[in-house]
């Protein structure tokens, strides 16, 4: 089976969490696209759901789809449906493969509930850092910035050699650490330096993983040791 059927699984499985009257964040992704192209046939019973997106990507495909996202909202967000890059079976993720993790992590930190969707290559039970960790950045005194985050053990690589912009206006740095033994911590370190906007580890936010695979999905449930929004 290919990895986009595998896409398709759990984009399907977790469709099944959306329910009227909610509202629910809408990731940014190949896996999370899968997702917003089975919204149409929903929204006849998902009429009083209110759609937050987490780039200008997924506005966009959206918008196409007509579906209608908000950028604020005033009440608790009940659902995020988000994709990642790399995730472990403790819920520790790495996303911003497509730019988009300031927003992505500002919308999960303000879940309820947020449920990850992956297909089975990105699922690391030996620990993440395969991918690296995206890091977005403030574009002033940039190389200086990088230095910094090289100096905690990392090869640094900006994205689109200096020139790529997230919609937020930062730049990205793809930030090579090897394994990472402790992902909390890494992230603390990095989030530290003056400069960075936001890490692309995501620490204590995923409450439900769904990975894809050949028979359907598997389906962890993970303990939140802080909740997302309260109330």
């Amino acid at each position: 089976m290919s990895l986009k059927e595998q896409k398709q699984h759990a984009a399907a499985e977790a469709a099944k969490f959306i329910h009227d009257n909610m509202v629910v964040g809408l990731g940014t992704g190949s896996t999370v696209a899968h997702l917003l192209d089975m919204l149409p046939d929903m929204l006849s019973d998902l009429s009083h759901v209110k759609w937050v997106a987490t780039s200008a990507e997924t506005e966009i495909k959206c918008s196409d789809l007509g579906i209608i996202t908000m950028s604020d909202v005033d009440v608790p967000i009940d659902l995020d449906i988000d994709g990642a890059d790399e995730a472990d079976l403790k819920g520790n993720l790495i996303k911003g493969g497509g730019g988009a993790l300031l927003r992505e992590k500002v919308v999960a930190r303000n879940s309820r509930r947020v449920v990850i969707i992956v297909d089975s290559g990105k699922l690391k039970r030996d620990g993440l850092g395969d991918f690296g960790v995206p890091v977005a950045i403030s574009p002033h005194l940039m190389t200086l910035t990088v230095r910094n985050i090289e100096l905690l053990g990392a090869k640094c690589a900006p994205r689109g050699n200096g020139r790529y912009r997230t919609d937020d206006g930062n730049a990205i740095v793809d930030c090579h650490f090897g394994k990472i033994s402790n992902p909390e911590l890494l992230e603390a370190r990095i989030k530290l330096i003056p400069g960075v906007a936001e890490v692309g580890i995501f620490h204590n936010l995923c409450n439900t993983l769904i990975v894809g695979n050949d028979m359907g999905t598997d389906i962890y449930e993970i303990e939140r040791k802080t909740p997302g929004y309260r109330n």
